[in-house]
């Protein structure tokens, strides 16, 4: 947990809604923030929603090389990342299993899992190093339950979902692997009775990788443009701000490799 110290986040996918409430709710629970997006315009206007002190930054983040130098950017201004809340995503669908196209599959491959696996490999070390460090994406119900017509959807997400449990055991085996070399420095050092106590005095784990999983989201602008929708089972983008804010003060021992339901 934080320990209400300031930690360094990165939201990646900030230019909607979604990124705009979550930048601002961690900029509110005090920590620095950049956001990102793929145009600058657009995520320039949303930093300046988020509120001052919310640090806009440009990226492909379906290109490797550009996610690496992003990830030097931020360590030339602030340091390590301690979180990434990734918002990247998009929806596609079809008529049935027929007529799931090639392009809409490349889309959704891009943004739901290539995005992903880059900036989890890039900023993984950092988020490992970190005794705060907290790795969450947005996963959809259809996981769980895909309908035909949403075939390369649901896949995607799924492929997504199975990456972000394996950042979750990397965690794991990052801690474990750094616990066991502080035992064994103890044995060394020390002798077996302080081995016993240091043991039993192992540190909890520092770093979480966590899976919110909403119907849909809804914001504002949504709701007014369709004031006689009541958006069942939809999640407020405020209600995944609060979650991704929230992760920061829920030990990750209770975070890692879960799926968060938000839906209603």
């Amino acid at each position: 947990m934080s320990n209400g110290r300031t930690l360094n986040v990165l939201v990646t996918g900030g230019s909607g809604p979604s990124g705009i409430a979550t930048a601002k709710a961690l900029r509110d629970a005090g920590h620095r923030v950049f956001t990102v997006g793929s145009d600058a315009g657009r995520i320039e206007a949303a930093a300046a929603e988020a509120g001052g002190g919310v640090t806009a930054l440009v990226c492909d983040l379906a290109n490797l090389a550009d996610v690496k130098a992003l990830r030097a950017s931020v360590a030339g201004m602030a340091g390590n990342v301690d979180g990434v809340i990734h918002l990247v995503g998009g929806w596609r669908g079809a008529k049935g299993i027929t007529d799931q196209s090639d392009d809409d599959w490349d889309f959704l491959e891009r943004n739901a899992v290539t995005t992903l696996r880059n900036v989890s490999r890039v900023f993984f070390d950092d988020l490992a190093a970190s005794d705060a460090g907290r790795f969450a994406m947005v996963s959809s119900t259809a996981v769980s339950a895909p309908t035909a017509g949403g075939a390369s959807y649901a896949a995607a997400k799924a492929a997504a979902e199975a990456w972000t449990l394996a950042v979750a055991d990397g965690f794991r085996r990052a801690h474990a692997a750094t616990a066991g070399a502080g035992t064994a420095a103890g044995t060394t050092e020390q002798g077996s009775a302080e081995q016993e106590s240091a043991q039993q005095e192992k540190p909890e784990l520092g770093s979480a990788a966590a899976i919110f999983v909403v119907k849909a989201l809804v914001d504002a602008g949504m709701r007014a443009k369709a004031p006689e929708r009541s958006f069942p089972g939809f999640t407020d983008v405020a209600d995944l701000a609060a979650a991704a804010a929230g992760l920061f003060s829920t030990p990750a021992g209770e975070l890692n490799g879960q799926r968060l339901l938000l839906s209603r």
